[in-house]
């Protein structure tokens, strides 16, 4: 049974797709993407499991607006990591630096912050004490542009704290993205 937080994903993304399909859109959003990634991998950054494994669903809008820095480019991007079984969700802004070379190959790496609606502190031994309501979110993902409009990639984010608080869990999730450039 799909739950109150999967019905929600769907119903962004059926409604990022809408606006992504108007002409207006197309000159606002760059690319939108679309994945399924495991909830708090063990054994990366943030060390060990707490969350129940899981899946989430990533919905990620880039938009247009760009700078060109280090032979690849920086625009802002906007998303939300859904998780389909009750565990922590959050939803993102990041200013996301992409190299894309001849052959379709593809790096990005982001910097940015996260707003969870997981557990601060320890009130939930099932679940993350991330520490405070504002993470840092860094993703990184390397991929292949099949053509002007298509991708696939490896997707990997990191959302904690920094060590700014007394509770710094973190959660890393793991995955793959279709993307559709327009």
């Amino acid at each position: 049974m799909i739950g109150n937080r999967a019905r929600s994903a769907f119903a962004a993304l059926i409604f990022i797709a809408g606006a992504g399909s108007a002409s207006a859109a197309g000159s606002f959003i760059y690319e939108l993407k679309i994945g399924a990634l495991d909830h708090d991998m063990p054994n990366m950054w943030s060390g060990f499991r707490r969350e129940t494994q899981s899946l989430d669903i990533n919905i990620e809008a880039q938009l247009s607006p760009s700078m060109s820095a280090f032979f690849g480019t920086i625009r802002p991007a906007i998303g939300a990591t859904i998780n389909t079984d009750g565990q922590t969700s959050m939803g993102y802004i990041d200013a996301r630096y992409t190299y894309e070379a001849a052959s379709g190959l593809f790096f990005a790496v982001g910097l940015g912050a996260a707003v969870h609606d997981g557990n601060i502190g320890r009130e939930d031994p099932t679940r993350k004490a991330l520490g405070s309501r504002v993470l840092f979110h860094i993703p990184l993902e390397f991929g292949y542009r099949f053509d002007a409009h298509n991708s696939l990639s490896a997707y990997f984010e990191h959302t904690s704290n920094g060590y700014t608080q007394t509770y710094n869990e973190g959660i890393d999730r793991l995955g793959i993205r279709y993307g559709y450039r327009f």
